[in-house]
């Protein structure tokens, strides 16, 4: 009836007792759980138990919990742990799920280390970070990146694991898009450079900018894939782009009565016009730099959709990914971030989103993934 259980040599289960925020198990447990299924860890010659590590031994009847030397059924255990525990229900729901898929998993400040498949505590390095959250928690952008980093200084995946309604777990692999030094595209030149004139004139009308002149609309559009035609003579350009390309001495840039307008003045209009304009342009422009080319992203439901390269309008190819500029205060809601990825991901695309920290840009990429 017991097969597969643990018992000791007088043929009992092996006892366990709660102290403080651990459960404990004598020298013998070590040997039962730790060498050989890697739970918990050893400490002065006992082993040390988290308490998802111990609900999940209890379920199966390898140990006896006591405390204060009362024996506690599973349900007692769980409800104690609970309220001695933020999350517990949540962190056992995943850690359960990773151990039946065969994992090895130890508990952590990340929530949970996950190793390969045959791995093991002691003997093989872990391969990831998991973090626990329940779809209705709100994580904000600086704890993600927090987490992130300590991830990163280890070399570890990090995988962002969600609980929902249902206790469904869905898996999330959190990384900077520009981590591994390929986040470039491969336009070479980040403005027209055999423009047959600088300086054009353009017009701010009350949301986007017009320019009237046919040989420089032309280059921007085939060339740069800048705007878009209006007719023959005429490109429409979105503020980020206007204000760009003026920047870099593109365009002269003017308001509906002649009023030639500085960058700055441009700016100022432009956030007037659209309330996000300032953050978006300053992703806008770096992105620009790195040789990628944004354009409108409405579609998705995000900033901008991103392309690698461009050769010509009769040959578009697939944008890479979506991009979404947040702000540093930003909380990714879990629910909104779950469709914006799997929208990404049905459409063959990656998800990132973008933040301008003052010092430097973060580029943050979800993927949904299986474990």
């Amino acid at each position: 009836m017991f097969r597969g259980y643990c018992i000791n040599k007088t043929g009992a289960f092996l006892k366990t007792q709660i102290k403080g925020n651990y459960v404990f198990g004598e020298e013998e447990a070590v040997t039962a759980f730790y060498e050989t299924g890697g739970f918990g860890r050893p400490r002065d010659g006992r082993l040390q138990l988290r308490f998802v590590e111990a609900a999940y031994l209890l379920s199966r009847g390898k140990i006896e919990v006591l405390k204060n030397g009362k024996e506690l059924n599973f349900d007692e255990f769980i409800q104690f742990a609970a309220l001695a525990e933020d999350f517990f229900e949540l962190k056992y729901i995943v850690y359960k799920d990773l151990k039946e898929r065969g994992y090895s998993v130890q508990s952590s400040a990340t929530d949970f280390r996950v190793y390969p498949r045959g791995g093991k505590p002691g003997k093989t390095a872990a391969k990831s970070y998991v973090f626990v959250r329940s779809e209705r928690m709100p994580i904000p952008f600086s704890e993600l990146t927090a987490l992130l980093n300590e991830a990163q200084n280890v070399r570890k995946q990090f995988i962002l694991a969600v609980v929902d309604e249902e206790s469904d777990i869905t898996f999330y692999d959190v990384k900077r898009a520009d981590a591994v030094g390929s986040f470039e595209g491969g336009m070479t030149a980040p403005f027209p450079q055999d423009a047959e004139k600088k300086n054009a004139a353009a017009v701010l009308f009350k949301e986007r900018v017009i320019l009237n002149d046919k040989a420089t609309a032309g280059l921007l559009y085939n060339k740069e894939f800048f705007g878009k035609m209006m007719d023959e003579d005429r490109l429409l350009l979105s503020l980020p782009e206007a204000l760009y390309l003026a920047e870099n001495g593109v365009l002269n840039l003017y308001d509906m009565d002649g009023k030639e307008l500085s960058n700055d003045e441009f700016s100022t209009k432009a956030a007037e016009i659209d309330a996000e304009f300032s953050k978006k342009y300053t992703i806008y422009k770096e992105l620009k730099e790195k040789g990628f080319v944004p354009k409108t992203g409405f579609k998705f439901g995000t900033h901008f959709r991103v392309y690698r390269n461009f050769e010509s309008p009769a040959k578009i190819p697939h944008s890479e990914f979506l991009l979404h500029v947040v702000s540093p205060e930003f909380e990714f809601k879990l629910p909104a971030t779950s469709g914006a990825i799997r929208l990404a991901n049905s459409v063959r695309k990656k998800m990132i989103y973008a933040a301008d920290l003052g010092s430097k840009r973060e580029y943050i990429e979800f993927e949904r993934i299986k474990m």
